[in-house]
């Protein structure tokens, strides 16, 4: 390839970047500000493109229109909050995810889910303790144990996981840079850290800082196939972002910690166990900021066994 061709390529990828840095600050705003209103010149202007052509960049860029992405992470965000938050009116839930009336979220919910709200937090409360009576059964046989967490990923473990300590814990703003993953959590998030995330850590030399892994979606509600993960690593607030990777900061305040230890296929037990075990009873609710795995710089990993140390991080707010 000449000179000039990879001057070209160069420019081109730079270019590129550009577009997917703007798209994610649109991405977001969207979920930070749920409960105001988020029309096309208000989303056009995060992303520093003219309202005129920012819904066919959108449409272009995410496979979605605007308005079907914004009414889809509405509903989704609803549909998570209605279970974590038990406790919380309808109609509380409605307004703190955008909706003006129960009644106009209730239909837009239904159309979503084919449950009204009230119907879908009742069956998710059933079948959550039908989950817990399959557990309690499971734990008495490890040979049957075994099996389900092979088929079934996080019941198995949940026992256990319940009886580590959540700890209420205060964080700064942290500035991060970040390389996205789009598609099922689990085996292809492992596979994205060993393939894409340690050689560009390894290329950029950032080794010894705090590392995150950030959820954006639960893959009970969105489609696998549309579930977001970040993975990120600390930097000071000036430095300057490595590689092609893109920068954002995750917000201080309280956040819920779990302690986690043990291996890839265990630690959705540990996200079942803080968000639909102790949220519920805690007097706490999540809010607008992301989920998070935090792997401090002395966190530790076994290669040999698999075996790996993180907290579990959600944002919380009194009730």
């Amino acid at each position: 390839m000449s000179e000039l061709q990879l001057g070209k390529s160069s420019k081109s990828s730079q270019y590129q970047s550009h577009y997917q840095a703007r798209m994610h600050r649109v991405l977001e705003h969207i979920d930070r500000h749920l409960d105001q209103p988020l029309d096309l010149e208000v989303l056009a202007g995060v992303a520093h493109f003219s309202p005129f052509h920012f819904h066919r960049l959108f449409a272009a860029w995410m496979g979605e229109r605007l308005g079907d992405y914004v009414r889809r992470r509405r509903l989704e965000v609803a549909a998570f909050r209605l279970f974590a938050q038990a406790g919380t009116p309808v109609l509380d839930i409605a307004l703190s995810v955008g909706f003006g009336s129960a009644e106009a979220f209730t239909r837009a919910f239904k159309d979503r889910f084919a449950y009204t709200p009230a119907a879908w937090r009742k069956h998710q409360v059933e079948l959550h303790r039908e989950n817990s009576k399959i557990n309690q059964v499971l734990s008495k046989n490890d040979q049957l144990q075994s099996y389900a967490s092979f088929h079934n990923g996080v019941s198995a473990n949940l026992k256990q996981v319940t009886s580590m300590d959540v700890k209420l814990i205060r964080r700064a703003t942290t500035n991060i840079a970040y390389l996205r993953h789009i598609g099922p959590y689990g085996a292809p998030v492992g596979q994205f850290w060993a393939d894409t995330v340690s050689p560009w850590i390894v290329m950029h030399n950032l080794f010894g800082r705090a590392r995150y892994g950030i959820s954006h979606d639960d893959p009970s509600i969105t489609d696998p196939a549309l579930c977001r993960y970040d993975a990120a690593v600390e930097l000071p607030e000036d430095a300057d972002i490595p590689g092609h990777a893109l920068q954002t900061s995750i917000p201080g305040g309280e956040y819920a910690a779990l302690s986690f230890k043990g291996k890839n296929a265990e630690i959705g037990a540990a996200w079942t166990a803080i968000l639909r075990d102790w949220l519920p009873s805690s007097g706490y609710q999540v809010d607008a900021r992301p989920c998070f795995e935090y792997y401090s710089a002395n966190a530790c990993f076994d290669p040999e066994t698999g075996i790996f140390d993180c907290d579990i991080c959600i944002p919380v707010v009194p009730l």
